[in-house]
């Protein structure tokens, strides 16, 4: 899991399209498959397509951290996070969801993080497409300047994107468990004098049913505020998350030894946590550069068999 957005554009080495060399055969077996390490599989395409090709109740867990709606351009064909209006990216997720929870066995468990954004008023006037609009894209929200590509919201609006989204998936036929506040000590200041710096992001807890799998441990103990510091990034990756963060998340909702998924897995934060306990791990991303900083991520990690767990 990273952040902010998993299903985005890092730098890596070797030519697009083309994945560094496959290790072992996993059990895991998509059509999709770009790369296989020891317990690990990594798809590449979008994310509802891939799902879609897993087999039903298969996966144990899911932690992920879906492209934030207009804060970044990673310049991929097909990515979440650019549409138009924050209703159209809730819909966008909230397809890609109906296929994780086909995917998810019964007792399994969702961790969804996302962090908002506020209402700019270039967005209101400039047509999509327009050098205006790339030129604004290129200097704006690319760069993380909390303004929402194209959207009627009033400027300085707070958007409440997190609520949204779990709100329709409650909607769908979730449940929603669990809102915890991650507080990042660490963040940057903004630059604005008429609001508080957003220092925290949201993270749901989601399940399908009344019985889903919960370990007591590191982290419920710390209530539904959790301070995790955010890394400074030298993958090479634009927006990585804290390991500690999807490492408690596996830890709390994944049974020993159970499939955890990442939708959106970026540079490979939520696989590098799972593989760190000793779980299996599907990751998806549309962009092979992200696998390819996930790749290495994973592969430098000390081996573990797979099968493992706890806290």
């Amino acid at each position: 899991m990273t952040s902010p957005g998993l299903g985005s554009r890092g730098a890596g080495a070797g030519g697009r399209g083309e994945p560094p060399r496959a290790g072992p055969r996993d059990e895991t077996v998509t059509a999709h498959a770009w790369w296989r390490g020891p317990g690990v599989t990594l798809c590449l395409g979008d994310a509802r397509e891939v799902l879609s090709g897993l087999p039903a109740a298969s996966v144990d867990c899911v932690v992920t951290s879906p492209p934030y709606w207009g804060l970044r351009d990673y310049q991929v064909d097909g990515q979440y996070g650019t549409e138009q209006t924050v209703e159209a990216y809730v819909e966008s997720l909230a397809g890609v969801f109906e296929e994780v929870a086909r995917a998810l066995t019964p007792t399994g468990t969702v961790w969804l993080n996302l962090a908002d954004t506020f209402g700019g008023s270039w967005g209101n006037y400039i047509a999509p497409g327009s050098t205006a609009s790339t030129a604004g894209r290129r200097a704006g929200w690319r760069q993380g300047a909390h303004r929402p590509p194209q959207t009627r919201s009033r400027r300085k609006d707070l958007q409440g994107v997190p609520w949204r989204v779990a709100f329709a998936l409650v909607e769908r036929g979730w449940r929603l468990r669990e809102a915890i506040v991650w507080v990042k000590p660490n963040a940057r200041p903004e630059s604005v004098r008429d609001r508080l710096s957003q220092r925290h992001e949201m993270l749901f807890l989601l399940t399908r049913s009344d019985e889903s799998w919960f370990t007591c441990g590191q982290g419920a103990s710390d209530g539904g505020v959790w301070r995790i510091a955010s890394p400074r990034s030298s993958s090479g990756h634009a927006a990585v998350g804290p390991v500690e963060l999807a490492r408690r998340c596996v830890a709390l909702g994944a049974r020993p030894g159970g499939t955890v998924l990442d939708p959106f897995s970026g540079a490979g934060t939520t696989g590098v946590a799972a593989r760190m306990l000793g779980h299996p791990f599907i990751g998806v991303d549309i962009d092979p550069n992200c696998h390819r900083i996930a790749a290495r991520r994973i592969t430098e990690l000390p081996h573990r068999p797979t099968g493992g767990g706890g806290v």
